[in-house]
This record gives C-alpha cells, structure tokens and sequence, in this order.
C-alpha cells in the first residue's frame, strides 16, 4: 500500500483546512471521552477539563454611572499568573475594577503576558477597556522562587499600541532566551530602548518607574534624591520624556507620603509626568491572607518566618477613583492623569492577532498538499 493510500486509510492528514481540523478536533458535540465526565469547566485544571468555556460577567454588577464616579485607571496590576505575587485571577480583576467604575486597567504581570487572553476576555464581558503591559527584569535575575524578597530591578511597561505590544512581546522573549533558565530573564535598558525602536522613543511604550524595586524609588530610599534623579534620567534617555512618567502610591505604610512628595519632585525636576497607580496585587483587601501565603509558598518558607518581608496591611487592592483622589490628594492631577493614560493605551487584544506571511510552496501544491507530499 502506498504512503498516500496508508495516509488516507488511518485519516492522517485529511485534505481539508487546518482551520476545520482544529474546529473538528475542538468541537463539544457527541459524548465527551469516558476521562472526562460531563460538566468539566474547561479550567486551567484539572486536567481532564476539555476547555475553558467562556466568561460570564457576574450577575450584580452594578450599572455605570459615569457622573457619578472619578474617571481612573489603573496602570499597575499583577494577577495570579504573577505566581506569588498576585492573588487574583484575571477575571476577578475585570470584575472588581468595572464594579469600580474604572475607566481601563492594566494586567502588568511579571517579565510575561501569561494572563492576556483571559484578562481580555473577561473585560470584554464586563465592558471594561483593556491595557497591556509587563513589569519588567532588569539585569540577570536570581530568579523568584525560594526568595522572600526577590532580588532585581522592575520597569513597569505599558503597550500604548498593538504595535507596542508586538514589540514588548518580542523584548518579554529576548529577555527569557537571554536568561537561559525559567524564571531567570536577562534584559537591560539598552536592550529595551533597541526593541522599543527609534533609540527608544518611538512612542510604542510608556514606561513606569515601578514599585519600591524599580530603579528610581530603590535609588530614592537607598541612596537619596540625587542618585534617584541620575536614574529616572537615564529613563528619560532611554525612552523619551514623553514615554516616561514617575509613580505614586499609598498602601498606608507611614513613609508613603515622604517617599511621594520626593517622587513627585524628582518628576517636576526631571519634567515627566506623575501618574497614579496602586501597585495592586488582588482585587480586595479579603485576598490579602491568600496573597500572604502565596509569598510563604513562593519563598519556600513558613507565615512565620516570611512575617518580617510581608507588608503590613491590605492596601495593594483595586480601589476607585475617588478614594485614589483622596489618597493622594498632595498630587494634583496624577488620578487624572493615570484616566488619560489608561484611555490613550487601551485597545482590543484582536487586534495583535499575528499577520502569517504565506508558506512557500512549490508549484501544484497548497500549504496542506505539500505538507502531506513531505510526510509521505
């Protein structure tokens, strides 16, 4: 029996479409196999799930009001896919931050996009605008895990187009092939400002000082306003002035407000913007407890012995426009501010939906027909 006529036999690439393949091979009709009872959600697990089914916004969901609500964004959000970082899934957070009435939130999980699909998703149910951003590696990682305090410097980056996005995506991968190991990526500003394109300040990013680990506020508490000038800087010129901006946070630990005011003068100084996030980590202050013991588990150690790097209180949560405004009231502007650019990055994940060019083939084939002619 020839390869063509053995290949036809067993149903090894059948000549139709790869896109009615897959949709055959996915469908949901008929009886599930015997592995894999009735009713599986289609979750990330357990691994019997067949697939994830579709997100549905919770039913008590409160209608918008517009009017009523201080327009805010917020540009700074780990989700669960930030293992040990993040205690919320994506959706819990689309669901939090639209019953909040906030104009757009960002997902800025840890050097990936793991969370992407779902977080978009579930904010399209919930008709909450999406941002798309990364926080950053710089430098070699000592990598996450068996650490209570992980060591390196974070960049928070924020995709202000799908073209951005690409190239964040492509600056997400160097970084991880460079590091050679899981959990260990290697990137540095000059390999940043390459991806981003035109020395980089091609307007594809805006970039965020970061949490206590960016290199900005790290400098200011360690070594001072001057070595923190020195370092926003070189973001200045890595980036452009008008693709950077400094962050400024209120968890109520006591130095929040000393550690803002200096924030918030190196920016005048440096004349970028101030723009406000939460550096959230879960969507309500009830997941702080499961955020803490995700840290233990992350850190290889007990709630005891993690106590000392844990904060202090439940403040890394989504929070609204007006209370963000209250906040942080000592910085006119940044809650508008963050709106603004929310509003002015937020786009559609459909729309970086990769473009193939067309597989060459030799003439009297298609991409199938060729595939088959090479198998037999």
């Amino acid at each position: 029996m020839s390869p063509r006529a053995k290949s036809q036999k067993h149903g090894w690439n059948p000549p139709i479409p790869w896109r009615e393949l897959e949709r055959r091979l996915s469908s949901t009709t008929g009886r599930p196999p015997s592995d894999r009872p009735w009713g599986a959600d289609g979750g990330d697990s357990p691994a019997w799930s067949h697939r994830r089914q579709p997100y549905e916004a919770p039913a008590d969901l409160p209608a918008r009001h517009p009017r009523s609500v201080v327009p805010y964004a917020e540009l700074h959000c780990h989700s669960a896919f930030s293992f040990g970082d993040g205690a919320s899934h994506p959706e819990e957070l689309a669901a939090e931050a639209a019953r909040l009435g906030l104009s757009a939130l960002a997902i800025t999980d840890h050097d990936g996009f793991y969370g992407v699909v779902r977080f978009a998703e579930a904010a399209d149910a919930v008709g909450l605008a999406t941002v798309f951003g990364a926080e950053l590696t710089l430098g070699g990682a000592e990598g996450r895990a068996g650490m209570p305090d992980p060591a390196g410097t974070h960049l928070v980056v924020l995709a202000r187009t799908p073209e951005g996005y690409a190239r964040l995506s492509r600056a997400i991968s160097d970084a991880q092939l460079a590091g050679g190991e899981k959990g260990r990526p290697r990137t540095d500003l000059t390999a940043l400002a390459e991806v981003a394109g035109e020395g980089g300040q091609g307007g594809h990013w805006q970039v965020l000082t970061g949490c206590r680990k960016g290199a900005v506020p790290a400098a200011l508490c360690e070594r001072g306003p001057a070595a923190a000038g020195r370092e926003l800087a070189r973001l200045v010129e890595a980036f452009g002035r008008e693709c950077v901006a400094v962050e400024v946070w209120d968890h109520g630990d006591p130095l929040d407000s000393a550690r803002n005011d200096a924030l918030a003068a190196l920016a005048t100084s440096a004349g970028v913007e101030v723009v406000a996030t939460n550096n959230v980590h879960y969507s309500v202050p009830a997941r702080r407890p499961l955020a803490t013991a995700l840290a233990a588990v992350r850190a290889r150690r007990s709630l005891d012995e993690v106590e000392g790097w844990l904060p202090a209180g439940a403040g890394a949560c989504l929070r609204s426009g007006a209370e963000q405004a209250r906040r942080l009231a000592r910085y006119p502007g940044a809650v508008e501010r963050a709106d603004e650019m929310g509003r002015a990055c937020a786009f559609d994940l459909t729309l970086v939906a990769p473009r193939l060019p067309d597989f060459p083939v030799p003439p009297g084939h298609d991409e199938m027909s060729w595939l088959r002619a090479l198998a037999e």
